[in-house]
């Protein structure tokens, strides 16, 4: 490894070592991947958000005796000083940037199933997909893997239905210790940081439309609420749309929220959330911004339609003005704002998320993969779960209590009464 670095590498080092230092259940984990080596012999390829908290999930794995390839998931989530940084000092071969093209994207992709990956690590479903369309080739050899996000289960679970997948897939998404605090939590603060990072704009007092009230929605919602803005949900899903009045907020449908909108933020995980149907009715100054995995939720194609001027206004921020005169803004050209315009979730939050990938792809080099595990979208164990739990109630030094013998014998007999 180098000692002498540039300072683009060096400021990557300052990062990574930092989110280490606060990711305790990781560098247990970390630790314990050293001495066992569970993955001596292994090929893992990885297609993440390249950022510092990855970075610590991504170096783990290598320490656990993994040969590691990172590219990113996202063309616009990259860090290039992480980046920089794991290429340069770690030695852990990474193919990633900000800004990429859809070609420098896909090839980044490809160089990481050019390593012939015994088993892969996934973030919005694009590398299984790719190797299961372009890239054949690499299918024998992957033994199976682990997705990180919603929208990459939702593509798995259609592939799975389809019968196309072929290898199994750890669901990490909607393990506990992963969605109710990932998905809430780190949605809801990186979704706000990002947004006041490129608009420096108040959100006290200001209307704030939230798309979907899955857990992103719901974090995103429960910040903006937090902030002092007046919260506005737009749902398909009648109990959760319920829900979303019983917690406090006014639920209406997108066409009739975009015309009292100052901010709209999109965290669905489905297509064309506002698109020409909308356009028409949002006021003149309102803020379009996506915290979901694709820019596919605001759709940009109808937005340039209905301008007679696209311009950039600030850093991350492009001003659309329509043909009667309103403007409005499009954060992060549509891409996900936490990373694209911010730092993306907390250091904390990705603690819990990625011991998760970590022990989850333990588990399944245990099992064999494909050799005992059947193709398919795979429920992450209890165990690990409550493993990640118990980890990270150490790290903030919090004990709880345990039933007695008495009181387990009592949850599992029906015949007592009152």
């Amino acid at each position: 490894m180098s000692t002498v670095l540039d300072p683009i590498a060096q400021e990557g080092i300052h990062r990574i070592e930092w989110a280490r230092r606060h990711m305790g259940v990781m560098e247990a984990i970390r630790a314990e991947f050293e001495k066992d080596k569970p993955f001596s012999g292994i090929k893992v390829g990885m297609a993440l958000h390249v950022e510092a908290k990855t970075a610590a999930l991504a170096l783990a794995i290598q320490a656990g005796g993994a040969e590691v390839r990172l590219a990113s998931c996202n063309p616009d989530s990259t860090d290039d000083r992480v980046a920089a940084a794991l290429n340069l000092h770690y030695g852990l071969e990474t193919f990633a940037k900000k800004g990429e093209t859809t070609e420098e994207y896909y090839r980044n992709l490809n160089n990481v199933l050019d390593l012939g990956p015994d088993y892969v690590i996934d973030d919005g479903c694009d590398l299984v997909f790719l190797a299961h369309q372009d890239r054949k080739d690499a299918l024998p050899n992957i033994k199976g893997g682990c997705e990180e996000t919603t929208t990459g289960i939702v593509r798995l679970k259609a592939m799975s239905a389809d019968g196309a997948l072929t290898f199994p897939m750890m669901d990490v998404n909607d393990a506990k210790m992963k969605h109710l605090f990932d998905n809430r939590y780190g949605t809801g603060q990186s979704t706000f940081d990002g947004l006041m990072h490129a608009t420096n704009l108040l959100i006290a007092g200001k209307n704030v439309v939230v798309a979907g009230y899955g857990w992103c929605g719901r974090g995103i919602a429960m910040r903006a609420n937090g902030l002092g803005a007046n919260v506005i949900v737009t749902e398909v899903d009648p109990v959760k749309a319920i829900e979303a009045r019983l917690d406090g907020y006014q639920v209406m449908p997108m066409e009739e929220a975009v015309s009292i909108a100052d901010f709209v933020l999109t965290a669905t995980g489905m297509t064309k959330i506002l698109d020409a149907r909308q356009i028409p009715r949002l006021k003149d100054g309102a803020v379009l911004a996506n915290a979901g995995h694709f820019d596919n939720e605001i759709w940009k194609p109808d937005l340039e339609a209905a301008a007679t001027k696209v311009e950039p206004v600030r850093e991350g921020v492009t001003g659309y003005t329509l043909k009667d005169g309103r403007t409005v803004y499009l954060v992060a050209s549509g891409r996900l704002v936490n990373l694209a315009s911010g730092q993306g979730h907390p250091v904390e939050i990705m603690d819990m998320s990625f011991a998760i990938q970590a022990l989850s792809l333990r588990w399944l080099v245990e099992k064999g993969g494909k050799a005992s595990v059947e193709a398919g979208v795979i429920t992450v164990p209890d165990e690990i779960d409550e493993r990640v739990a118990r980890i990270k109630l150490q790290t903030l030094g919090i004990t709880i209590d345990s039933l007695s013998a008495e009181q387990v014998s009592y949850g599992s007999e029906w015949r007592h009464g009152t």
